[in-house]
């Protein structure tokens, strides 16, 4: 083989190897996914949001539903205002809950909807009122500390 052919090849490789890390990135950041043509906006207050951001995937049984397009401070209530775009092929009863939730121990979060019984569905613009806040690892880790240490004087 000479020198032209064994650098097109190894420039041939190069291009794939960029290619499918490109591939890869764009898999983590939940880039790629749901192709939503027309969508309802639903809201829900949480007290505590944790690490969720905008865009992050809106998921019922597992699957891609939404995106979250808004979060915000609600300066009356002091919560966490998320809003939501949700494809108009899935459609929520009243009494669905919300909750904020870890992909894996140290994934993303993500807000995933539980199904109601209600018979009439949430239209645009309707707030979700049972919502679950995130669980936050260093309030927990703080929390089972200082039990530890509560139970050390005890015993005292």
């Amino acid at each position: 083989m000479n020198r032209s052919t064994l650098d097109l090849w190894v420039g041939f490789f190069v291009a794939i190897g960029i290619g499918a890390l490109l591939f890869l990135a764009l898999k983590v950041s939940s880039f790629s996914g749901i192709q939503m043509k027309e969508a309802y906006i639903l809201q829900a207050r949480f007290d505590n949001i944790g690490g969720l951001k905008v865009k992050a995937p809106v998921r019922s049984a597992g699957v891609l539903v939404g995106r979250v397009t808004d979060i915000h401070l609600d300066n009356e209530t002091y919560e966490a205002l998320v809003e939501m775009h949700i494809d108009e092929r899935f459609r929520f009863p009243k009494d669905t809950s919300a909750g904020i939730y870890t992909a894996g121990l140290l994934g993303d979060q993500y807000v995933g909807l539980q199904y109601g019984v209600d018979a009439s569905p949430l239209a645009t613009g309707d707030t979700i009122k049972k919502t679950q806040s995130a669980v936050v690892l260093e309030q927990l880790i703080s929390q089972f500390l200082f039990n530890k240490a509560a139970e050390g004087q005890d015993t005292q």
